[in-house]
């Protein structure tokens, strides 16, 4: 009997793959995963449901077969630490989310593969030597192209039409901010839109230069998908509530944290897709040969009660098109 037709006749050929694989000898193994949100935050919880929900599925059971080490955060303090602390527990692999982390887990091995996700433009951050071959021990997926800056404005300018001008959570000196920015700057003339930049890698200066945005009309505020925002996101989203300024974010947890628009690929699904690779690292493939993968489908989510509490009449054609109305 031919060892195809074996399979089938011994419990199918569509669930026997995802089973077996994950079970070829009795180790266990170790995952670390680095989280860019803070313990305890209600989207850090459903990424981790949907990384653990995908690795079941490929036959890896948390408690079983693998085990895994957690570290979470974004802010510069505590990144490298938890870097340092995660290589050292010598795991098998590492899925991190958000640019800084995989830099500084890069900066710590260079021998433990690296998945990442929610990571923008990796090649110019050095993370890989090219989306097509990675060519070190990171790879993973990468949430947006570039083009999703002009996106952001259309959709602020659509939420409110008398917008003229938009201030920019920008870091100017991180790569990625500013390829980001330069595509915004180029989108703005064609909406008669002008922009300013609030440098977000000063904390101490950002509330400061949101008050003075605020004090001429008919502004919004425009945050840009980098590590620097995404660790300030409570902050980002409480000083566009306190000077009532409208707000679109590049990721859902901007908006389920009270923010009133956000438009970006599903992070969950990145998660899930990353599962995928970890499978395919822990049965022997190198980061090096698997292609970075970047996200084709993006969501727009919109918090209703964000907009009534800032007197938005949103256009029902925009509300339509929505993926996800919170209320």
């Amino acid at each position: 009997m031919r060892r195809r037709d074996f399979i089938a006749l011994a419990g199918g050929l569509t669930a026997w793959p995802l089973a077996a694989r994950a079970q070829q000898d009795n180790r266990v193994r170790h995952i670390g995963v680095f989280m860019n949100l803070s313990e305890g935050d209600p989207d850090g919880a459903r990424w981790i449901a949907a990384l653990l929900k995908s690795l079941d599925e490929f036959g890896w059971t948390e408690g079983g077969n693998i085990r895994l080490d957690f570290r979470w955060g974004a802010d510069a303090e505590h990144v490298r630490k938890n870097a340092e602390e995660l290589v050292a527990l010598n795991p098998d692999v590492i899925v991190a989310a958000s640019a800084p982390a995989v830099l500084a887990l890069q900066q710590a091995t260079r021998k433990v593969p690296i998945i990442f996700v929610a990571v923008t433009d990796p090649v110019t951050l050095g993370l890989v030597e090219s989306l097509a071959r990675p060519g070190g021990n990171a790879t993973g997926f990468s949430p947006a192209e570039l083009g999703l800056g002009a996106k952001w404005l259309q959709i602020l300018k659509e939420m409110v039409p008398a917008l003229m001008r938009v201030g920019v959570f920008h870091s100017p000196n991180n790569s990625g901010s500013v390829s980001q920015f330069a595509i915004v700057q180029a989108a703005a003339p064609s909406l008669g839109l002008e922009l300013s930049v609030i440098d977000t890698a000063d904390k101490s200066a950002i509330e400061p230069a949101v008050a003075a945005f605020a004090r001429s009309p008919n502004g919004g505020l425009l945050a840009l998908r980098i590590g620097e925002n995404i660790s300030l996101r409570d902050s980002l989203v409480a000083l566009a509530t306190q000077f009532r300024l409208p707000a679109i974010y590049p990721l859902r947890t901007f908006a389920t944290a009270g923010g009133l628009a956000s438009y970006g690929p599903d992070v969950a699904e990145e998660y899930r897709q990353a599962a995928g690779y970890v499978d395919r690292v822990l049965r022997g493939e190198k980061p090096a040969n698997l292609p970075v993968q970047v996200a084709s489908k993006f969501q727009l989510v919109i918090n209703l009660k964000t907009a009534k509490s800032l007197g938005l009449a949103l256009p029902q054609t925009l509300l339509a098109t929505a993926d996800e109305v919170l209320e």
